[in-house]
Parts: C-alpha cells; sequence; structure tokens
C-alpha cells in the first residue's frame, strides 16, 4: 500500500467526515488522485464502513455491554471461524475477537439490561456444542475507545514547584 493511501486513512479514521476536498488540501495532493485512492480503498474492503462514536453515557437511552471470555473447541477443518460466525450473527453480538493466551474468543456484547446480556450467555453462547466456559465482564463506564477519550477533562493549571 502506497504511502499517500496510509495518510488518507489515517486522516478519515480521525474524521470520517472530511471531504476528499479537504484531504487533498491537507496532504497537497491532487483532487482527482485522492478520490481514486478513496474509491479503491473501498473498492478492496479495506475502507469497510463510515461509522459515528457515539458516547452512550450521555443519552437516556442506557445500554449494558459486556465482555465475554470464551474458551472454545475448533471444529475440524475450520477451525474457529465457522463457530466465531455461528457467535457474530446473533443481533446482541457487537464484536468477536480470536485471542490468544488463556480462551479463545473475546465476544462484545450488547443489551438493555444485565438480564438481557445473562440470557444471551445462558441460552444462546452456552449452549453452542464448541462452547466448553465461557467468563462475563460487565463494562461500568467507557473512558477511552478507539483513541477517542470520552470523559472531559480539565488541563492542571497548578504552577509547577521545583525542588
Amino acid at each position: 500500500m502506497n504511502e499517500r493511501k496510509m495518510k488518507i486513512l489515517e486522516l478519515l479514521k480521525e474524521d470520517a467526515r472530511r471531504s476528499a476536498d479537504l484531504i487533498a488540501t491537507m496532504l497537497d495532493e491532487p483532487l482527482a488522485e485522492v478520490k481514486q485512492e478513496i474509491a479503491e480503498l473501498e473498492q478492496d474492503h479495506i475502507i469497510v464502513k463510515y461509522a459515528t462514536v457515539v458516547n452512550w453515557s450521555k443519552v437516556e437511552d442506557e445500554k449494558v455491554t459486556a465482555l465475554i471470555e470464551v474458551q472454545i473447541t475448533p471444529e475440524r477443518g475450520r477451525g474457529f471461524e465457522g463457530i466465531a460466525e455461528r457467535i457474530y450473527l446473533y443481533p446482541e453480538v457487537k464484536s468477536v475477537y480470536l485471542m490468544s493466551g488463556a480462551y479463545d474468543l473475546l465476544v462484545e456484547v450488547q443489551g438493555k439490561t444485565l438480564k438481557d446480556v445473562a440470557s444471551f450467555v445462558s441460552n444462546k453462547l452456552s449452549p453452542i456444542d464448541a462452547v466448553l466456559s465461557t467468563k462475563t465482564f460487565f463494562i461500568l463506564k467507557k473512558y477511552k475507545q478507539d483513541g477517542i477519550i470520552f470523559e472531559e477533562h480539565e488541563d492542571d493549571h497548578r504552577l509547577l514547584i521545583s525542588p
């Protein structure tokens, strides 16, 4: 991948609403070439989707998010792929990651209540034959996600005192 495409990706990751015109100006590159690069990135599924990051704690619509460590037995011939696919197709599932270490998959689940998430784990996830065990952790507060800090913080305005 060329350097210009990498810079375009970085700029769009920072703010997906940046126009091709602005990106071309920021990179001091021809607009037509920047548009072409963006089209190629989209066509090659390197840019998969443009999304908004929402600080749900500031919205009245409360949601419960949990991270679930899942130990599984891989399927013969498909490994972890088939089980991961079966899990990520549930609408409650927001993310699924193959992990190294003590567990195989990390599953992010979202529900309206703790009971909804618990019901998902006990009625949908745990009964899957390949699932050996689960461990659920509820997210109490998000401070930072995808490099974005959610909480506004004040700078320390105290005077520096040195010995």
